[in-house]
């Protein structure tokens, strides 16, 4: 199974030296892959490749760039330029934003999520599948009077959305690799999540979806101390109805029910339930809430379970 981390370091003096370093440290873990999620700040691609290129061997992806604000011929390039630099080992992952940034940050309307995530997805993959597109939708128009292929990059580049809801599973299973979903309990991805992608995919005569599920986690003996912060960390959550949503299916009331702490027996214990659950891999976040000892303690476990 694969097992990663992800890794954030904006708070050290150098973003990107910090970074490399965090995933040297991964990958003598015994840890598979490295996701880096995207913000207002540093550039999540740009991140992959680099660290990438450091550490050979490990599986790198972007968790998640919103759809809105981009444009699929950006991201494409963006993509498939990290793709030739890791030789095939970036994941691309997608996401429908929130309404909050999306206004605020942007200046664009959050309407019609879904339909632009569809149109989005569909440019986008004749774009590294082919390195060419013509697609003229209601809501963007991606065509290549150039061509935009990537040479090193003919290997494509797997497409992932941070779905959770009915309506982006659908669209994710239609026309998607698979999905990140964060917040989402082994209950609801049994009961939920899992088979409305998988059913969807089936329609469309996709191949069988990757679940990439991604855990709030740390293995720590001061389960109650790490459980406070996690409740503070992961409040902002709540507000956003999807995943309030999700959380519920998942059978808890805050976010941070959803964070798996404790020790070792504990967290590989619920790393088996996500497996059963439907999860084709898994990887933690905010593992350095509880301090370095225990984010490595963290990471030693899971470069275990990842063996």
């Amino acid at each position: 199974m694969t097992v990663g981390v992800a890794l954030n370091a904006s708070d050290a003096p150098n973003q990107v030296d910090a970074t490399v370093r965090l995933v040297q440290e991964a990958a003598e873990f015994g840890l598979t892959s490295a996701w880096f999620g995207q913000t207002f700040g540093a550039d999540s691609p740009q991140l992959a490749e680099i660290v990438g290129r450091e550490v050979p061997g490990l599986q790198v992806g972007t968790s998640a760039i919103p759809v809105f604000g981009r444009h699929p011929l950006l991201v494409s390039s963006q993509a498939q330029t990290a793709q030739a630099a890791t030789h095939g080992r970036y994941h691309l992952g997608l996401a429908l934003g929130t309404k909050l940034l999306t206004e605020s940050g942007f200046g664009l309307p959050f309407e019609r999520p879904i339909a632009r995530l569809r149109e989005f997805l569909t440019a986008l993959r004749q774009l590294v599948d082919t390195g060419t597109a013509d697609f003229h939708g209601e809501l963007l128009t991606a065509t290549t009077p150039i061509p935009a292929r990537v040479p090193g990059a003919e290997s494509g580049v797997p497409l992932l959305v941070a779905a959770m809801g009915p309506q982006a599973l659908r669209a994710s299973g239609e026309l998607a690799d698979g999905i990140l979903p964060y917040l989402a309990g082994p209950r609801a991805l049994a009961d939920h999540v899992v088979p409305a992608l998988t059913a969807a995919a089936e329609g469309a005569g996709r191949p069988t979806p990757r679940i990439v599920a991604l855990v709030p986690g740390v293995v720590t003996d001061d389960v109650d101390g790490v459980r406070k912060k996690a409740t503070e960390n992961l409040a902002f959550y709540e507000q956003i109805p999807s995943y309030a949503r999700v959380i519920e299916l998942s059978g808890g009331r805050r976010a941070a029910d959803l964070a798996v702490i404790g020790d070792e027996k504990t967290v590989e214990a619920e790393v088996r339930r996500y497996r059963d659950a439907g999860a084709t891999e898994v990887w933690f976040s905010g593992t350095e809430i509880a301090g370095e000892a225990d984010r490595r303690r963290t990471w030693r476990l899971l470069g275990e379970l990842a063996g």
